[in-house]
């Protein structure tokens, strides 16, 4: 398997954004885009804490909800109603994604598309679309697996 990419900067990335280049947004994308799955509030917030940067939950929520708006992250709300956050903007292509229904893990199917070329009935205008795949993910299916 091929290493993965490197990322950018991410202080380069806010940078470019017009952004403050701040402590709290640079670890929190870093985090994000070393992550191989998606994340939550806690999930990041334990992060943080692991790489001893203080924070606050309004700083963390207002700091994902800035990557959210510049396309650097991307907002996936579960069936949970829990928001997970994952490096990489939406807004060239919005894609699929697959919920692991016993772990909760997140992941980003980029190869399906949900921007495709569609009609709506006359007046209907989209503003965005969300495809879910459920099921298990391999972790749980060999968990799964070794119970039996």
């Amino acid at each position: 398997m091929p290493a993965p990419a490197p990322h950018p900067s991410a202080a380069n990335l806010i940078a470019s954004c017009g952004g403050r280049v701040t402590r709290t947004r640079i670890a929190v994308l870093e985090i994000l885009q070393h992550s191989q799955r998606s994340l939550n509030h806690d999930d990041i917030a334990a992060a943080l804490a692991a790489d001893g940067l203080p924070h606050d939950r309004v700083t963390l929520y207002r700091t994902l909800d800035w990557l959210v708006e510049q396309g650097l992250a991307h907002r996936i709300i579960g069936p949970d109603r829990a928001r997970r956050f994952k490096a990489g903007g939406e807004t060239g292509s919005q894609h699929a994604h697959f919920h692991c229904d016993r772990c909760g893990h997140v992941l980003c199917l980029e190869s399906i598309k949900t921007d495709e070329r569609f009609e709506l009935p006359a007046g209907y205008r989209p503003e965005r679309a969300e495809l879910v795949f459920h099921g298990t993910c391999p972790d749980c299916g060999r968990l799964r697996a070794a119970k039996t």
